[in-house]
């Protein structure tokens, strides 16, 4: 929080509220990016495989067919654990983010009588 705080805030609560908020935004939306590539391109890579196993491109024995075995190996990795695996990253900072935003809201400086009724119901 000092980073937000120092560096991007400048110890304007607005500004360090709405920092967490587009840090939230923006690393779920990349996440979210990343886990349809890779998801998306894991499978791609084994189709390909299978494709080229069916008898095109060559067949197995190929060169074709080793590239494809390369391309499944680097693949599978892709589509079962890294994509998967990103949600969860999604998750455990969306949870931090819940659990550290009563701090932020507590330690900000309000203005107005909706801050007013913010800040009286948290205690």
């Amino acid at each position: 929080m000092p980073a937000l705080h120092n560096r991007h805030g400048g110890g304007r609560p607005a500004a360090r509220k709405n920092a967490l908020g587009g840090y939230l935004g923006g690393s779920i939306f990349t996440g979210l990016i990343f886990a349809l590539f890779m998801a998306n391109a894991g499978g791609t890579w084994d189709n390909a495989k299978k494709y080229i196993e069916e008898g095109n491109f060559g067949g197995k024995r190929s060169a074709a067919h080793k590239a494809a075995v390369v391309g499944d190996t680097v693949g599978d990795p892709f589509k079962d654990t890294a994509g998967p695996s990103i949600n969860t990253l999604i998750t455990v900072m969306s949870l931090t983010a819940s659990m550290f935003a009563p701090l932020i809201m507590r330690y900000a400086l309000f203005a107005g009588s909706a801050g007013q009724i913010l800040r009286s119901g948290i205690r």
